[in-house]
């Protein structure tokens, strides 16, 4: 058996700054234990490396990285966002062809759908998707591409979301069942230290600086953190990078020359992203918009308590497990005040964060995807 699996989001850079693809490589080293598997994705430049005995990774040529910069209402943007469609239909038909792939795993239902579906048409090759946020939310908003997302979704052999939300939503364009698949990478965390049950606490953000993610929200809301409230923050860390960072560094530096201990960091690899958080206390999630973030399951892997918007799967998960503070709105003062309670009430329990870690494993998301194509 072969699998095909299709991504726009593979790394080709191991500086942190790949978002979903630091779990889309997790997922796939884990499925080429179970069978051998080929990758293909976009790169600045087209070439072939393997990653492991059962693992190879075809990169053909992308016209701008990342694909979500190719604006489909910027009509300059649309030779360039053409010549990588055309690119990445051929790449994967001439894989699943080359390699005689049984199925195909697209990740995302748009492009990666449509490459495989239309590989499949060729080849009668069956395929899956597995949806974000941002193929429902965003492109499922765009007239002429909501048909096209539409139609991947009802011609897929099985439908996978990464959210509980959004596998409802996306029953509801396919008309068929759609399995709740988390999105996880493995950390590499074999044991949790002990937090810190009273103040001081750590404080830390990880993630893309982006208005989506909800940075400046946090911003507004440490600005509104009084003189009690640092009192009781032994440092507040900002790690990432993104269209936001004049904002983000203007304001962490303004916020500093007052005496307030914080702390900005650019991208983490794997190991500095774990490091990281095993070094904090609590970790704010303050999106506008999101499904169920990496970052959440980071933070259970690593013992982490959360205080998060709400928004997407967040309100239910953080309540059915008790492992944070939610916020009552995506507001900066909602966020500070939620902050407040932390730092009155002190972590979760670990026994809480660890139970609550192995509902979102990459070997449990690998099991739930063989188990659709009839393996155990």
């Amino acid at each position: 058996m072969h699998i095909t699996l299709v991504s726009t989001s593979f790394p080709f850079r191991h500086d942190g700054s790949e978002a979903a693809g630091a779990f889309v490589e997790d997922f796939s080293r884990c499925l080429a234990q179970r069978v051998p598997v080929t990758v293909v994705a976009p790169a600045p430049e087209a070439h072939e490396i393997l990653l492991d005995d059962n693992l190879q990774v075809t990169y053909f040529k992308a016209a701008r990285l990342p694909l979500s910069s190719l604006n489909p209402f910027n009509p300059f943007r649309w030779p360039s966002i053409l010549s990588t469609m055309r690119r990445g239909r051929r790449t994967v038909l001439d894989v699943v062809q080359k390699r005689k792939s049984d199925h195909v795993m697209a990740l995302w239902a748009l492009p990666s759908g449509y490459w495989a579906m239309k590989a499949g048409e060729q080849t009668g090759t069956r395929f899956s998707t597995w949806a974000l946020g941002s193929d429902i939310w965003s492109l499922g908003r765009i007239p002429v591409v909501r048909g096209y997302l539409a139609t991947v979704l009802r011609r897929a052999q099985g439908n996978f979301a990464d959210g509980l939300k959004l596998a409802r939503q996306v029953e509801a364009i396919s008309g068929s069942g759609c399995a709740f698949l988390p999105s996880s990478r493995d950390l590499g965390v074999t044991t949790t230290p002990a937090r810190n049950q009273t103040p001081p606490f750590r404080l830390a953000f990880l993630g893309r600086w982006h208005e989506n993610k909800g940075i400046d929200l946090l911003l507004d809301a440490m600005q509104a953190l009084n003189a009690e409230d640092w009192a009781r923050i032994a440092r507040f860390d900002i790690a990432g990078g993104g269209p936001l960072e004049k904002l983000v560094r203007a304001r962490c530096d303004a916020m500093r020359v007052t005496g307030k201990p914080i702390r900005v960091h650019g991208y983490l690899d794997r190991a500095a992203a774990r490091d990281y958080l095993l070094n904090a206390d609590f970790v704010v999630i303050p999106s506008r918009i999101e499904s169920i973030p990496v970052i959440f399951s980071d933070c259970l892997q690593a013992g982490c308590t959360v205080i998060a918007t709400p928004v997407g799967d967040l309100p239910e998960l953080l309540t059915r497990n008790d492992v944070g503070q939610l916020c009552q709105e995506a507001s900066g003062l909602a966020i500070a005040e939620a902050i407040r309670r932390a730092l009155n009430e002190g972590p979760a329990e670990p026994a809480r964060l660890k139970e609550a870690a192995r509902s979102f494993s990459v070997t449990g998301a690998v099991d739930t995807f063989m188990s659709s194509l009839g393996f155990s």
